[in-house]
């Protein structure tokens, strides 16, 4: 169970300062000192270090903080079984990028829903970036991204692979035949912000081929793939998106998709969590309940 001690551990390697650590937890400082120090001796090692006067954490507190994190998430949701054994919900903490929340798993997680009344499900929609720290910091228990993450730092399962796809307005000379990659620099090029799984899919499928987005004659960020869609149909530019949130435009001919030379630019969508959680087994199970829901809608 975790302590006064590592609770003030975990919040020093949240701020690294020893001084907005008491502020935060209303300790004095040298309690806060005295809690580093009680783990120091605990373990025999230094967890935090000094240099040019900033604190940071050495490779041993790392370990302990990652190790401890994990623990601090498993601890509630432990306590959340024991409460569910006389009747009370449990409670999911489950997280989606953009793109993969609205056209990948929102109808699969509804149906898997009204299966089970036992649950109760809080569902974040954020980007990549946003959703591992709060995975981190136990507000998520698991979450569907479609970015990408340091596979050394969390367990993870593929749920699908969706194919990214230049779209542009119906009628435009660009949908006409096969197009290169590097041809499409001229456009304006309608992105997601900084952060998005959708961009950061764009920016390394470009780089591979030594090109970036400072490459194209414009572009304009937008965090709405709905807005983004809206823009495209007026012309305005074109977009990359994953073919499953333009699948129902493509259909309707309210947008076309622009045929790429080359091979399709892939990427996995993946459920991941914690590393060493005591609940894989449970996540595991929940992508594949999942997975089953998505043959059924």
């Amino acid at each position: 169970m975790q302590d006064f001690r590592t609770e003030t551990f975990l919040d020093v390697c949240d701020t690294l300062s020893y001084t907005r650590t008491a502020q935060r937890l209303n300790i004095t400082q040298p309690a806060v000192s005295q809690h580093i120090s009680h783990l120091e001796a605990v373990y025999g090692t230094k967890l935090f270090s000094y240099s040019n006067r900033r604190l940071s954490l050495t490779e041993a507190g790392e370990v302990l903080r990652d190790a401890l994190t994990v623990m601090a998430h498993d601890e509630r949701l432990v306590k959340e079984r024991i409460a569910a054994l006389s009747g009370k919900r449990r409670t999911i903490g489950f997280g989606a990028t953009m793109t993969a929340g609205e056209y990948v798993i929102a109808r699969p997680l509804a149906r898997f829903l009204q299966q089970r009344s036992d649950l109760q499900v809080k569902v974040v929609a954020s980007g990549t970036d946003d959703l591992l720290a709060l995975l981190h910091e136990g507000v998520l228990d698991c979450a569907l991204v479609e970015g990408f993450f340091d596979k050394g730092y969390y367990d993870w399962e593929v749920y699908c692979t969706e194919q990214l796809v230049a779209v542009c307005a119906p009628g435009c000379r660009l949908a006409e035949e096969p197009q290169r990659l590097e041809g499409l620099l001229g456009e304006h090029l309608i992105v997601r912000e900084p952060g998005s799984g959708t961009r950061a899919v764009l920016e390394h499928a470009l780089a591979a081929r030594n090109l970036s987005l400072d490459g194209f004659a414009r572009t304009t960020e937008v965090t709405s793939i709905s807005i983004i869609k809206a823009l495209v149909e007026s012309g305005y530019g074109i977009a990359f998106l994953y073919e499953s949130a333009v699948r129902a435009e493509c259909t309707a001919g309210t947008l076309r998709a622009i045929e790429l030379d080359g091979p399709a630019i892939e990427h996995d969508m993946t459920f991941i969590w914690l590393r060493g959680s005591l609940f894989e087994r449970e996540f595991r199970g929940l992508v594949h309940e999942l997975a089953v829901c998505a043959g059924e809608v």
